[in-house]
């Protein structure tokens, strides 16, 4: 009896030893849940700035537009007047003007970085639409990597449900699908983290 006794105390222990493996597993895949949660939401956050930032610069950059064009044919027609002037003073100021103007155009083209601590971070249409395309760059592998990590996530917490199933039923096919589903979500948290726009690429988009 004692050693029947003996031999229950050894299957119970490796039964404990065994659960208490699984809820470690599943404490570390939560542990990796939420931390690829956490990136999802700061890449959520940096991508909805980064296109608020690109809305703006394209908005000023079609501002500066729509003044470079009306200077531009100010301009031109002023040209018409001063050639047809016939007063050398009224030529002479019609001239600067145009001048001037002409200076205008010219900045609202290309305005670059100017200022002693360069507070002016260009904003003639030509720096303005780098700095958009830029923000655009950017909303794009923010987005990216929000889509890697919650996949990521998607994948932590079906593997954390697998594991939980797995202790009350012992069925070892559904600890097999956990880890394997830990393992893609490590894969596409590494991933977001490392070359957010792969699988876009390899989808050809």
């Amino acid at each position: 009896m004692a050693h029947g006794a003996g031999h229950h105390g050894l299957e119970h222990d490796t039964g404990d030893s065994s659960s208490k493996r699984i809820a470690i597993f599943i404490t570390i895949i939560g542990l990796f849940l939420a931390v690829a949660e956490t990136m999802a939401k700061g890449a959520q956050t940096n991508s909805i700035a980064s296109n608020v930032q690109s809305s703006n610069l394209w908005s000023f950059y079609q501002a500066k537009t729509i003044r470079q064009t009306t200077l531009k044919t100010a301009a031109e027609q002023m040209e018409i007047d001063v050639a047809l002037a016939k007063d050398p003073a009224v030529k002479e100021r019609l001239t600067k003007r145009v001048a001037d103007w002409r200076a205008d155009v010219a900045r609202y083209q290309s305005e670059p970085k100017s200022g002693p601590h360069h507070e002016n971070m260009g904003e003639g249409r030509t720096e303005l639409q780098a700095r958009a395309i830029e923000a655009e760059a950017k909303r794009d592998i923010f987005t990216n990597q929000y889509h890697s990590y919650e996949i990521a996530s998607a994948a932590f917490q079906i593997a954390i449900v697998m594991a939980s199933v797995y202790l009350l039923t012992h069925i070892v096919y559904l600890l097999w699908m956990a880890s394997g589903l830990v393992g893609i979500g490590l894969f596409f948290s590494a991933i977001g983290i490392f070359a957010p726009a792969m699988i876009q690429t390899l989808l050809g988009h």
